[in-house]
């Protein structure tokens, strides 16, 4: 037996759907920095140091002196003696003078004047302890220093942004479609009417 048969076949809209997204770009330049130092300013002024050294004291010493120095002290010596000279004459006559406080003054001031004193002997021309004078006076440095301020100029860029907007592209990637098949129909004088 046979059954008659409708199919019905069918696709359904397929719709198609393309997104482009939105593209933002940011670029930052680098800012323009200028710095100018100068050079500082630096001046030292030195002194030099001074070194005296007096040597005239141990000269003198040891009998190295000039043809002033050794009349002066000649002539100082002199006069020291003739001083002495006039004491010890006077202290004679003084004692002379006295005999009658007893005593004998003459035989004594005779064998006083008659033999001389030993002279000692001892190395004369070693200069004295510390007869060498020195005198040290150390440099001086003036340092002076004048710092010129860094100049800084500082600009900044802005910004460099460039902005694509997003899209969104629809479509239909495949249409609709019905197929109706019959099978086995048998029509009988009757309208049959099908729309779609």
């Amino acid at each position: 037996m046979r059954v008659p048969q409708v199919r019905l076949q069918s696709q359904p809209a397929l719709i198609s759907i393309q997104t482009d997204h939105a593209r933002q770009e940011i670029q930052q330049p680098k800012a323009t920095q200028e710095i100018h130092q100068g050079q500082a300013d630096l001046s030292i002024r030195t002194s030099p140091s001074r070194l005296t050294i007096d040597q005239s004291q141990a000269w003198y010493d040891a009998g190295l002196r000039s043809a002033k120095q050794s009349h002066e002290d000649f002539a100082r010596q002199g006069y020291q003696k003739v001083m002495e000279g006039i004491a010890r004459r006077r202290r004679e006559g003084d004692e002379q003078m006295r005999i009658e406080d007893g005593g004998q003054p003459l035989i004594t001031q005779a064998v006083q004047n008659a033999y001389k004193p030993q002279k000692s002997f001892n190395i004369g021309w070693i200069p004295s302890v510390f007869s060498v004078k020195t005198d040290y006076q150390p440099a001086e440095v003036d340092i002076r220093v004048e710092i010129d301020q860094p100049v800084i100029r500082n600009t900044p860029n802005k910004p460099i942004m460039t902005y694509t907007p997003g899209r969104v592209t629809t479509g239909i990637r495949q249409e609709n479609d019905l197929i109706i098949d019959f099978e086995d129909l048998v029509f009988r004088n009757f309208q049959f009417e099908m729309s779609i």
